[in-house]
């Protein structure tokens, strides 16, 4: 299933889909018509692709509803905040690597949900690259030193969002804590969320960073690299969602049926 994911993650994702079609377009030679078919669903899915009508639709068709509020978590034990990744040597804060601004955003949602209930936090995140420090000590850096809360925990073995639940649920059952609220990204939460209730924890969606609205007119099909950037997120994020289907599907065809 990881040897699936991977090849999913590197191929059937744009720009790369996107130039293989065209490659093999030329391939076949552009006077033929499969040949031709090849090149312009290539070009044109790309510049579909990157226009913010299409990125907004991906997006907003993964995205669960907004939370009221802080006072919303009071059935929660514990805030879980998910590391979204790492910005390599960055030289402002001192720290070497710093968070993506990604996760920033999901930082900044955190603290503000921590203030509003006084609920601890975990946030989680590792070593995708055997780097020198886990992504879980950078974020609980820009907790306490940038927004003054501190962290509880620091889950730093996790190297993707399967990971992220099992590790940060082991580590909060030392505690007995079994219903957190989770933060991350509006398009990711729905399958983080899932993989969090499959280690056994009953999960509050905490999504941030929702998708904007395309602007009105021809505007809204202008294309640009940042919706490019933000449909292959989406793109992403469905492709996991169709593998975590896949597996539970695998799984459940091969669990004894208990008929005894």
């Amino acid at each position: 299933m990881e040897t699936l994911s991977f090849v999913l993650k590197s191929l059937a994702l744009p720009p790369v889909i996107n130039t293989l079609l065209i490659l093999a377009g030329l391939a076949l030679g552009a006077r033929r018509l499969i040949g031709g078919l090849f090149i312009i669903l290539g070009l044109a899915s790309l510049l579909l692709l990157a226009t913010p009508w299409a990125s907004h639709a991906l997006r907003q068709g993964l995205e669960p509803t907004p939370l009221p509020g802080p006072a919303s978590l009071r059935g929660s034990q514990a805030i879980v905040i998910l590391g979204g990744g790492r910005d390599y040597s960055a030289p402002e804060f001192g720290w070497g690597d710093a968070p993506t601004n990604a996760t920033w955003r999901r930082l900044a949602y955190g603290a503000h949900l921590h203030r509003g209930s006084g609920l601890p936090i975990l946030v989680s995140g590792g070593r995708a690259h055997d780097e020198h420090s886990a992504e879980a000590s950078l974020m609980a850096a820009a907790l306490r030193e940038v927004f003054d809360v501190p962290v509880r925990w620091l889950e730093g073995e996790s190297r993707n969002t399967a990971e992220n639940a099992r590790f940060s649920a082991a580590m909060l059952a030392g505690a007995n804590i079994k219903r957190v609220a989770l933060v991350s990204q509006a398009w990711h939460l729905p399958r983080a969320s899932a993989e969090f209730e499959k280690a056994g924890l009953t999960v509050s969606a905490a999504p941030t960073e929702f998708a904007s609205a395309p602007p009105p007119g021809l505007h809204g099909w202008m294309p640009r690299a940042y919706h490019l950037h933000q449909s292959t997120r989406a793109l992403h994020e469905w492709l996991g969602r169709g593998v975590l289907w896949v597996r539970d599907a695998l799984l459940a065809r091969h669990r004894p049926s208990g008929d005894g």
